[in-house]
C-alpha cells in the first residue's frame, strides 16, 4: 500500500511507440517497490527518462530536457535509460542531476537500481555493450491513454547505412508465441480493449526459430477480451501479401491500420540507405493493401534530405510518394548519425535544401490527410473512447485511424462506441456519439 510519503517520481518518454511501453513497464515495476507516480503539483524524488537517438536533433532535446529537470529539481535523483543512454553513457553521467545510466536491457531492472540508490546515493552505470545483449522479455504496458503496447520483439539485424538503432539496441531478438500470447491474455483480464503491437523490427518476429510474425499475429488473434489489435511501424519487405489478405478476410480483432518506412521513393538513395526493397515492391504493398482494405489508414515514414539525394532523386521521391494512395506521412529531415555508413557517401545536402524538402513533404502530407479523412465525413465508424479528457472533450481513434473528439461522457471511457463523423477540425474530426 503506497502512502503520502512514499517516494515519487516523474516519467519522461522521447521517441518511439516501443520507448512508451517500456517507461509503463517501468513505472509499474517502481509502483511495487512502494514508488508512486508523481502528482502534476508534487515534487518528485525520482525522475525517469527514457530516451532516443535517432537523431542529433534526439540527443540535443534529451540534454536540453535533463538539464531542465535538474534545474526544476534539484533534489531529485535523475535516471536516465533509452538509446541516448546506450550510445553515450559517458555523456549522460556528465550531466546535471544524473545519479543512474542504464543501458538498453537493463530497463527491467530500473525498480532494483532505483532501491539501490535510495539505500546508497552512490552514482550508477551500467551498460552492456550492443553485440553483448541476447535476452529478450515480450512486456504489455498500458500507456497513459487507453491503449495497451505489446512489446515482441527488440533489436535490428539490418544496418541501413543511416541509422544506429542496431548499435543502441542490439541484434533481431524475442521471444516465444505462447508467451507473447499469455501476456495479451494478462492485459485483456486487466481490462485491455484495444493492443498496439510494438517493436524495433516486429516483423522479425521469430528470427532463428520455426515461429514468424505471421504465427504470432495469428494467434493474438484468438484472445479473448481484446476487441482491437494494431500492428505498428512494418517494414515493407516483411508486412506479405499472406498477412494483408490475412487481415483483410479472416482476421476478426486486427485493425484495418498500417504503418510502413518507406524512407525514399528514388531506388538509387534507397540502395545507398541499405534499404531491403525497391519502389516496385513499397507500391506492390501499398497497392495491395488498398485493393483489399479501401477503408485502411496508411502511414508512412519518409526521410529527406539524406546523403545521395540529389534534386532529381528528391523530385522522383515526392513524385512516388504523390502517386501513393496512402493517408499520411511522418518526415523526418536526415540527421548525420556518428560510425554510420552513410557518412561515405556524397554528395551531402545542404541543410536549408532538407528543411525546404521536408516543408515540401510535410504539405503533401496534409494534403493527404484531408483527402483521406474527408471521404468519411458524414459516415458512422466504431470508435475507442479515451480515458483521457480535454477541454471538454473526449478522445478516440476509429477503426481505420481517424482521431476524433466528443463531448464528454466519461461512463463510456474504454469503450467501443459508434459515432458520426460531423466536420473536420485540425487533424481531429469532431463527431457525435450515435
Amino acid at each position: 500500500m503506497q502512502s503520502p510519503d512514499s517516494p515519487k517520481a516523474y516519467f519522461h518518454t522521447f521517441g518511439c511507440k516501443l520507448n512508451f511501453a517500456e517507461t509503463a513497464t517501468v513505472a509499474s515495476m517502481l509502483a511495487e517497490k512502494g514508488i508512486r507516480r508523481a502528482e502534476k503539483a508534487e515534487v518528485p524524488d525520482i525522475v525517469v527518462v527514457n530516451t532516443c537517438s535517432v537523431t542529433e536533433l534526439a540527443d540535443k532535446k534529451c540534454r536540453q530536457t535533463i538539464r531542465s529537470f535538474a534545474r526544476k529539481w534539484p533534489c531529485a535523483a535523475i535516471v536516465v535509460t533509452g538509446c541516448y543512454a546506450q550510445l553515450k553513457p559517458q555523456e549522460v553521467a556528465g550531466l546535471p542531476g544524473v545519479q543512474v545510466v542504464a543501458g538498453i536491457d537493463r530497463k527491467l531492472l530500473l525498480a532494483d537500481y532505483v532501491d539501490r540508490w535510495l539505500a546508497r546515493r552512490e552514482p550508477m552505470m551500467m551498460i552492456t555493450p550492443a553485440k553483448d545483449i541476447r535476452e529478450f522479455n515480450p512486456s504489455c504496458s498500458r500507456g497513459d491513454r487507453t491503449r495497451w503496447f505489446l512489446k515482441v520483439q527488440d533489436g535490428c539485424d539490418y544496418f541501413c547505412s543511416y541509422c544506429t538503432i542496431p548499435m543502441a539496441r542490439g541484434r533481431s531478438r524475442s521471444s516465444s508465441v505462447q508467451s507473447v500470447v499469455a501476456k495479451a491474455r494478462e492485459a485483456a483480464a486487466q481490462g485491455a480493449k484495444e493492443i498496439v503491437i510494438t517493436g524495433v523490427n516486429i516483423g522479425d518476429f521469430g528470427k532463428g526459430s520455426p515461429e514468424t510474425f505471421f504465427d504470432l499475429i495469428k494467434a493474438l488473434d484468438e484472445v479473448e477480451g481484446v476487441e482491437r489489435f494494431r500492428i505498428s511501424s512494418i517494414e515493407p519487405n516483411l508486412l506479405s501479401d499472406d498477412i494483408i489478405e490475412w487481415v483483410a478476410t479472416t482476421s476478426r480483432r486486427f485493425m484495418p491500420h498500417f504503418h510502413i518506412p518507406l524512407q525514399c521513393g528514388d531506388d538509387q538513395v534507397l540502395k545507398l540507405m541499405r534499404r531491403h526493397y525497391d519502389s516496385t515492391l513499397f507500391r506492390h504493398r501499398i497497392e495491395k493493401i488498398r485493393e483489399l482494405m479501401p477503408d485502411a489508414f496508411i502511414g508512412v515514414d519518409l526521410i529527406v534530405g539524406a546523403r545521395g539525394e540529389t534534386d532529381e532523386r528528391f523530385e522522383n521521391s515526392r513524385a512516388f510518394v504523390e502517386s501513393l494512395p496512402i493517408s499520411r506521412l511522418h518526415v523526418f529531415p536526415y540527421s548525420e548519425r556518428p560510425g554510420t555508413r552513410a557518412l561515405e557517401i556524397t554528395p551531402v545536402v545542404d541543410n536549408a535544401v532538407k528543411h525546404t524538402r521536408a516543408k515540401t513533404m510535410i504539405d503533401l502530407s496534409d494534403s493527404k490527410l484531408l483527402e483521406f479523412t474527408s471521404r468519411y465525413i458524414g459516415t458512422v465508424r466504431p470508435v475507442l473512447l479515451e480515458h483521457t479528457r480535454k477541454g471538454g472533450y473526449m478522445h478516440g481513434f476509429t477503426d481505420n485511424y481517424i482521431k476524433v473528439k466528443v463531448a464528454q461522457a466519461p461512463e463510456l471511457a474504454n469503450t467501443i462506441v459508434n459515432v458520426r463523423l460531423d466536420s473536420i477540425d485540425g487533424e481531429e474530426v469532431n463527431a457525435t456519439i450515435v
